[in-house]
């Protein structure tokens, strides 16, 4: 059976617009299991974002519970989520977030920085990291001299490099051509299987929501539909 790495009960999210209430989450209930490769999809405005962000620990529930790895992480304190961050969940962003200043690897290395894993090791990490994602020729390059497609798998390496047990990408391939986001899926694809990272996106991109093993249709802040796929 497998084993069940977050689960929300209830989940309210209410944000102010201009001193108006927005309900961007209504009572979600959700779960995810070990080695998913789940799909948050969904219309502007349908709480997908939210979600992830609130699974994250990115932001607090306005109302409910999160719970990871059977803890409930919904009033801890900063500290203790900038850990479990730090630690347990990878983030993949449509914008890539990459460090302008810095080159690729020093990007990959920057969490395990954060973490206090000693230079040699962050080294050596980085650079198997990027041999398994093909990138190894980018490790001196800053992000102003790599195609999005480039940066984005560099945002991947820098995602995965501390083994989380799960990956959170946010409309990964929004910035990316066809081809290119295919290869991007597709090395994901190879990480979920050959490595169990959970992966859960959220994107509106239909070959994303076509890879997906489990998709999560969401409308107006409520889970519409829960199902497993080909």
């Amino acid at each position: 059976m497998a084993t069940e790495i977050i689960k929300t009960e209830h989940l309210d999210k209410i944000y102010r617009d201009n001193g108006v209430p927005v309900h961007a989450l209504k009572k979600v209930n959700f779960t995810v299991t070990e080695s998913e490769f789940t799909v948050l999809a969904g219309p502007s405005g349908s709480g997908k974002t939210t979600l992830l962000n609130l699974i994250g620990a990115l932001d607090s529930p306005t109302a409910g519970r999160i719970f990871f790895e059977g803890n409930d992480i919904s009033k801890k304190k900063p500290k203790e989520l900038s850990s479990l961050r730090l630690n347990k969940l990878g983030f993949i962003f449509q914008a890539y977030n990459l460090i302008p200043v810095l080159t690729a690897i020093e990007n990959i290395e920057f969490s395990m920085i954060l973490s206090g894993i000693p230079e040699k090791i962050r080294r050596e990490r980085a650079l198997q990291v990027m041999k398994e994602l093909g990138i190894d020729e980018l490790a001196n390059k800053r992000p102003n001299e790599m195609s999005g497609g480039q940066q984005q798998r560099v945002a991947v390496a820098r995602a995965i490099v501390n083994s989380p047990k799960v990956v959170l990408a946010d409309e990964p391939t929004a910035n990316l051509d066809s081809k290119t986001g295919a290869v991007l899926l597709d090395i994901m694809e190879r990480m979920n299987r050959e490595k169990n990272i959970t992966f859960v996106f959220s994107s509106h991109d239909q070959q994303v929501i076509e890879r997906g093993k489990r998709l999560v249709l969401l409308h107006d802040g409520m889970i519409e539909s829960d199902n497993e796929q080909k």
